[in-house]
């Protein structure tokens, strides 16, 4: 389990640096989230560090703490204080030993292990964090025990059923790469993202 903490704490620490990354006037742009602009993207993955930690702290299941918010002028600010939130969170040792009640759907709360919210976020992050990357033209570069964690991790993730085919489901159904391909691009196809993806082809 520490091993999982630090490599996600490497995670957010990445993701923190790519936000900080981004100009106001960036926010408009499209996304590999097809239903997301950058600043919807960025609402989500504030929210998300909010509800997730306020899982792991064991909080009676409240879809406010999981609601999205309009941004701030200082929306990168505001992504730090979250990502450092969910760590802090997540580091808890009574957090590890109980199971979280996170969101799925629109709105319904799944009691699932501490492990298993932890590397679902972790790979939930590696690849927004690819997202808001590529969306501003950068070519982000990820650590690469990060990258084959979340990789086993993405692996395990169903290829069919509520995951991959409901309306509200976390993950687009896997797509097939050429062999050869690095881990990064290998994440990415099997979590349903086309690595090919930039911002100017969007």
């Amino acid at each position: 389990m520490n091993e999982l903490l630090d490599l996600h704490r490497r995670t957010m620490a990445s993701a923190v640096a790519i936000v900080h990354m981004v100009e106001p006037e960036q926010l408009r742009l499209p996304t590999p989230c097809t239903e997301w602009d950058l600043g919807q993207l960025l609402a989500h993955m504030t929210a998300q560090n909010r509800g997730f930690a306020a899982a792991a702290r064991g909080a009676e299941f409240d879809p406010a703490a999981w609601a999205e918010t309009p941004l701030s002028e200082r929306f990168a600010e505001t992504f730090a204080a979250s990502a450092e939130e969910v760590v802090v969170a997540f580091a808890d040792e009574a957090a590890l030993q109980r199971e979280w009640l996170v969101r799925v759907g629109p709105d319904q709360p799944l009691a699932v292990p501490a492990e298993q919210a932890i590397g679902f976020h972790l790979i939930d992050y590696v690849v927004h964090a690819w997202d808001v990357a590529v969306s501003i033209g950068h070519e982000p570069e990820f650590d690469p025990l990060v990258l084959t964690e979340a990789l086993s991790l993405a692996e395990s993730v169903p290829q069919d059923g509520p995951t991959r085919y409901s309306p509200d489901a976390p993950f687009a159904p896997a797509l097939e790469l050429e062999s050869g391909d690095g881990l990064l691009e290998q994440l990415l196809a099997a979590l349903g993202r086309d690595p090919e993806w930039r911002a100017e082809a969007a």
